[in-house]
């Protein structure tokens, strides 16, 4: 049996080692404790063992990456990775949990919407959250990058964005001279990516996908969208595919900031019997706003034909939609009940 005083050393070593563990604990639950989830923004980023002029690279992490921010110091976050890889990262790589949910809802708000064209990306490109360079944006797609434009959306030009030889105009960048007065307004085009990432990118990093046959017919003007209607057989085609696809075009003047998306649409049928496109319609005038629709759908005696539907924007800011039928080579407005015709002021047919 222990005497009193072993009893009172036994209590006392053991209230001093539960002290020194919960200590220990608790010291430990502070050093990983998680102050936020972050993601990187940078294309790979380098994890560093401290934050010193002189440090070791302990890691990387890349683009998208979802990190636990563990600490922060100055201009950097100490991080931890899925796999439990830790090292210090400068905070500017990295962007905020609410950053990754609004660029999901964007994804999820626009994944069903039309595609206008395809395009190419002509260098590495972020897409952001809204149209602008200063706003906050995750992924970064790669030159040459394939993806599908859904819309278009203007934003100021940020100062400092136009080479000191080159000033705004009132049509965006030309010649060295005088600004307009008010700001110079840049296009954005939201994108959707191979991974079905949707997000906003500037205009002029995107080329369009525009056949060949038919980007010869710019003349001088800008494609900003553009659609397969239908296509048709020519048996002097070479090749075992005998079909040539029929475009719908949105075209508009070669300009940034216009206060619409397109000014005028192009129709282009392919002749069997010469073996080449033609204008089968052109309508300008138009104060379009994307998206355009094009389905198809059935005419009685005149089967079922290629649609396409523009919405319209009038001089009091309402937009309502204007729906045309392809009966190769002919085009005609579909009218709905109780609408009536305008006169043809700003549109003809033509052939060349």
């Amino acid at each position: 049996m222990k005497t009193p005083a072993q009893f009172f050393r036994f209590a006392l070593c053991f209230s001093l080692a539960l002290l020194l563990f919960s200590g220990l604990l608790a010291c430990n639950r502070g050093r990983h404790r998680v102050l936020e989830v972050n993601y990187v923004s940078a294309p790979q980023a380098t994890l560093r063992d401290q934050v010193s002029y002189v440090y070791n690279r302990v890691g990387t992490v890349n683009n998208g990456e979802r990190v636990e921010v563990l600490e922060h110091e100055k201009r950097f976050s100490r991080v931890r990775t899925a796999t439990g890889l830790e090292g210090w990262i400068e905070q500017r790589y990295l962007v905020s949990q609410a950053t990754y949910d609004a660029l999901q809802k964007l994804t999820e708000e626009n994944q069903a919407d039309p595609v206008q064209a395809l395009a190419v990306l002509r260098n590495e490109t972020n897409l952001h959250l809204t149209p602008g360079r200063e706003t906050e944006h995750l992924y970064q797609l790669a030159a040459g990058a394939k993806v599908s434009m859904l819309k278009r959306a203007t934003a100021e030009k940020q100062p400092g964005a136009v080479p000191p030889s080159l000033k705004p105009t009132k049509t965006g960048i030309g010649k060295a001279g005088k600004a307009p007065p008010g700001p110079v307004l840049e296009d954005w085009l939201l994108v959707r990516d191979a991974q079905n990432r949707v997000g906003w990118v500037l205009a002029r990093m995107v080329d369009l996908d525009i056949p060949l046959d038919v980007a010869q017919y710019a003349e001088g003007q800008r494609f900003v969208a553009c659609f397969v209607l239908d296509q048709v057989r020519d048996e002097a085609k070479e090749g075992a595919d005998k079909n040539v696809a029929q475009y719908l075009c949105a075209i508009t003047e070669p300009h940034d900031g216009l206060p619409y998306d397109y000014d005028q649409i192009r129709v282009f049928t392919w002749n069997v019997r010469k073996h080449r496109y033609e204008t089968a319609y052109r309508e300008h005038g138009l104060n379009g706003v994307l998206p355009i629709t094009v389905t198809t759908e059935n005419f009685d005696k005149e089967g079922t034909l290629p649609v396409f539907i523009l919405r319209v924007k009038d001089d009091n800011g309402n937009i309502s939609d204007r729906k045309y039928k392809l009966n190769t080579p002919i085009v005609r407005r579909v009218l709905a009940p109780g609408e009536q015709k305008e006169a043809p002021k700003a549109a003809r047919r033509r052939r060349h």
